[in-house]
């Protein structure tokens, strides 16, 4: 669904002067086609390339990251055309989850997508926020990060073809026609790199999700869980929030159930970050990698969440390794 953090862009801009985007429709009727799609959607409000993984030191560590790019069409229409209008943003998050360090470090950048300081491209994956990328080449991604306090360089091996959620790509939101997205995953993505300068292998997850407008009037936020299972398979989870906490939407036979929260020293925040997710085909308890994996993006996208690395189990044996995300407990969520 992402779901994920996509706030206004923390830049401001004058639109007295300007008429109103004209943002297109996400309709059941759409269907998804590759390469195509791995590629930018600029004409849509927002969109995003997500991944998460485990990764495995040399050393036998276990590390969790999160690699985001978010793509923003401000709400404003000009026909200036002058390299330095702002006809696209593009902001990105990181982080690394590592229990010898104790808590969650990460960075963030954002940009316009003026003079090559960022940018997407429409026929394949490839978006940038200076020396920040996440691109596929030919069969596999790449991606490379300089944080301020660590480093990732990594390569991702698809192992079958794109996961359409939702409805064959059409994924609800919510009760209302225009609260979707478009959105597709590659679980089960075997990974290869460095982190710190030290190499590492892993598995990973990555989501792409484009839409226009899906947050129902009244949500708060989501919790969202991307696991890739022991023997190759995979689940995804989500449900929208009310803000009395309350499921206000969610896809059928899936719910949410807190076993364990955890408050921030920082912030002073509380998360259920160890939840018990039911499906159709599943029963699952998630625990993360360690409490700490809070979020604080107020500088970029103007929000604090949790996004952390969970191990999940069923009859209390370990069935597989994810990212479990929980949006709008500091403040609801907008859009």
């Amino acid at each position: 669904m992402k779901r994920r953090a996509f706030l206004a862009a923390g830049l401001s801009y004058s639109l007295f002067a300007f008429p109103a985007t004209k943002y297109p429709a996400v309709t059941p009727r759409y269907s998804l086609q590759f390469p195509r799609d791995h590629g930018a959607h600029p004409e849509y409000r927002q969109e995003w390339w997500y991944v998460t993984g485990w990764l495995k030191t040399g050393g036998g560590a276990d590390l969790g990251f999160q690699i985001t790019f978010f793509r923003a069409r401000p709400d404003f229409e000009t026909a200036n055309p002058s390299r330095f209008t702002p006809r696209q943003v593009i902001l990105a998050h990181a982080a690394l989850a590592d229990p010898r360090h104790g808590r969650l470090r990460h960075d963030e950048r954002a940009a316009r997508t003026a003079l090559g300081l960022a940018g997407s491209t429409e026929n394949t994956t490839r978006v940038w926020v200076d020396d920040w990328f996440l691109e596929l080449s030919g069969q596999i991604y790449k991606t490379r990060i300089g944080a301020r306090d660590f480093s990732l360089d990594l390569e991702f091996q698809p192992q079958g073809a794109p996961v359409l959620q939702g409805e064959a790509g059409f994924s609800r939101k919510g009760n209302g026609p225009e609260e979707a997205s478009y959105y597709y995953s590659r679980p089960q993505l075997a990974v290869r790199g460095t982190a710190n300068g030290a190499p590492v292998t892993g598995t990973a997850w990555l989501d792409h999700e484009w839409s226009s407008q899906y947050m129902a009037a009244g949500a708060s936020g989501w919790d969202w869980c991307g696991i890739n299972l022991d023997g190759g398979g995979s689940l995804m989870a989500f449900r929208m929030r009310g803000k009395d906490g309350s499921t206000q939407f969610a896809p059928p036979g899936v719910s949410f159930e807190a076993f364990r929260t955890w408050k921030s020293p920082r912030t002073g925040v509380e998360y259920p970050v160890a939840v018990r997710v039911r499906t159709n085909q599943n029963d699952l308890v998630l625990q993360p990698l360690m409490d700490d994996q809070e979020l604080d993006a107020r500088a970029s996208t103007g929000t604090i969440y949790w996004e952390g690395a969970v191990t999940a189990f069923k009859d209390n044996r370990p069935v597989g390794k994810g990212y479990l995300e929980l949006t709008g407990y500091w403040r609801p969520m907008k859009l």
